[in-house]
């Protein structure tokens, strides 16, 4: 590959821990960098990294990061020649993504018609069907409800009703009963709508006991088209992925080959450029179907890039340039074994809920195999009006044994005050039989951790106890100032009474 920077200077049309990791790739590459930034996002991390940072404008994303009009016209005053679109916002957007292009900006993604039809479920789905590509039985065509209920009712229930557009588990839902089917469809019509202003439905049958296995996939305009193997996402919260590893667990050799030539054949079926995914159902069988392609660079890329050695955020901007991919299939191996864990500003023990606020304290973990990819610091503010991911914390180990072992140990030196986080949540999981045995499907959650319809977890006895020790020790410190003023004009001391007074108030704050 060319050692000559692909661009001068890229805009990065994002914010948090993407928006920093692009960043880093561009400043490795010597590209120099515009960071954008919404009025809630003015000290934030990503905007104090890059060379050049300007306002978009309110917090609301309409009005700042889906800000077409605005981007653009921040992309030509700061003169860059390329947008990164990070995950989320702009990134699959093929308007956006054409829209670059006739204004003579480079687009760091696939092209436009590859996103628009792969971005459409069922287009999708007719693309892969045509390619070869195994596919959950169910519909390759849009849905009137009576169509959508006669479907159902003919292949059989279980099935899953499904938005065409998006993605992130919204406008999904799962129908185990006739009678929630009619209600189901108008449920997942409505999300659809409110959350991508298209209320089309499709059918798949519903695989009992999936697993969520990906493959990463790179393309380039030359015409060749490699997989970086496989990532577990199995392990999701309301069809979010909160943890992920690579390799897969419980992979046979014959179907990690087989499903990395599918992926590779859906890529060329659609001439893909740039960074992508391929996600898969398996089933208890380990027979594999094609679910969706995700257009973009996905959160979880960081495992990949950990057993693999391949940067796939730098491949993917020299792709954009023209340049060949660089790497050929034989040239990728895995190595070792990599763990995912999404920090969330979420309180897992009030059923998730966010939990916005000023980062009073911040002290990431380190050592052998820790990489904590993230968008905030000691004072930073995470605004309620974005994704809350804090943070994503990696380990890397020879084996699988020792990557859960750096976790376990990364999760306990991870310290956030201020914000509640899904810290608690993970170091759980990190404990449950079932994930060390790795014999764990996408009802994991729901099945071990949250059992019985419990909705969060139960107090954390170790966080209750840092939190009575640290509200002890400021009681103590206004007692103590209290008792020092008293003392002055008695002439005594009373430390010791007012440790005392202040580890009784303390332990009643804590009940």
């Amino acid at each position: 590959m060319s050692a000559n920077p692909p661009f001068e200077k890229v805009l990065i049309a994002n914010r948090g821990e993407i928006a920093v990791r692009v960043i880093r790739a561009c400043r490795e590459l010597g590209i120099r960098t515009v960071a954008i930034f919404s009025d809630v996002d003015r000290n934030a991390l990503h905007v104090r990294h890059a060379d050049e940072a300007y306002l978009l404008g309110p917090a609301p994303a309409t009005e700042s990061y889906l800000n077409a009009d605005r981007i653009m016209e921040i992309a030509k005053q700061a003169g860059v020649q390329a947008i990164h679109p990070g995950y989320g916002f702009m990134s699959e957007n093929a308007s956006f993504a054409q829209r670059c292009s006739d204004e003579g900006l480079v687009f760091i993604g696939p092209k436009p018609d590859t996103i628009e039809s792969m971005g459409d479920k069922v287009i999708a789905r007719q693309r892969m069907q045509a390619a070869g590509v195994p596919l959950v039985p169910g519909t390759t065509e849009k849905l009137t409800d009576q169509e959508a209920m006669d479907f159902a009712r003919e292949i059989g229930l279980p099935v899953m009703v499904k938005a065409t557009a998006g993605g992130g588990g919204k406008g999904m839902r799962l129908v185990r009963e006739d009678s929630e089917l009619e209600s189901s469809i108008q449920r997942a019509r409505s999300e659809a709508r409110a959350s991508f202003g298209d209320d089309s439905i499709y059918v798949e049958k519903f695989v009992d006991e999936p697993r969520h296995i990906e493959i990463q996939i790179l393309g380039d305009s030359h015409g060749n088209a490699i997989h970086l193997f496989e990532r577990e996402c199995s392990i999701q919260r309301r069809h979010q992925k909160v943890i992920e590893e690579a390799p897969a667990n419980r992979m046979p050799e014959e179907l990690r080959q087989e499903m990395g030539r599918a992926a590779v054949a859906a890529a060329k079926a659609v001439n893909y450029e740039g960074a992508g995914t391929c996600e898969f159902l398996v089933d208890s069988q380990f027979k594999f179907y094609f679910l969706e392609m995700n257009t973009r660079v996905q959160v979880e890329h960081a495992i990949t890039e950990m057993i693999t050695n391949v940067d796939i955020v730098k491949r993917g901007i020299r792709i954009a340039a023209g340049e060949p991919i660089g790497i050929a299939q034989e040239d990728v191996s895995i190595s070792g074994w990599s763990i995912e864990a999404r920090i969330y500003a979420e309180d897992p023990e009030q059923n998730f809920r966010p939990s916005p606020g000023a980062i009073l304290a911040y002290r990431p973990p380190g050592g052998p195999g820790v990489r904590n990819d993230s968008g905030v610091y000691p004072g930073a503010e995470v605004p309620v009006n974005y994704d809350p991911m804090v943070s994503k914390l990696v380990t890397w180990g020879r084996d699988r044994d020792e990557a859960i072992g750096r976790m376990r140990r990364a999760l306990r030196e991870f310290v956030i005050k201020g914000i509640k986080t899904s810290i608690p949540f993970h170091r759980v999981v990190m404990e449950h039989p079932k994930f060390l045995e790795g014999h764990y499907d996408t009802g994991f959650i729901d099945s071990e951790i949250l059992p019985s319809g419990a909705t969060a977890l139960p107090p954390n006895q170790e966080e209750k106890d840092i939190a009575i020790m640290l509200a002890t020790i400021a009681a103590f410190k206004r007692d103590t100032d209290r008792a020092n003023r008293s003392s002055q004009s008695t002439g005594g001391s009373s430390a010791g009474s007012a440790w005392k007074l202040a580890g009784r108030r303390a332990r009643m704050r804590g009940r």
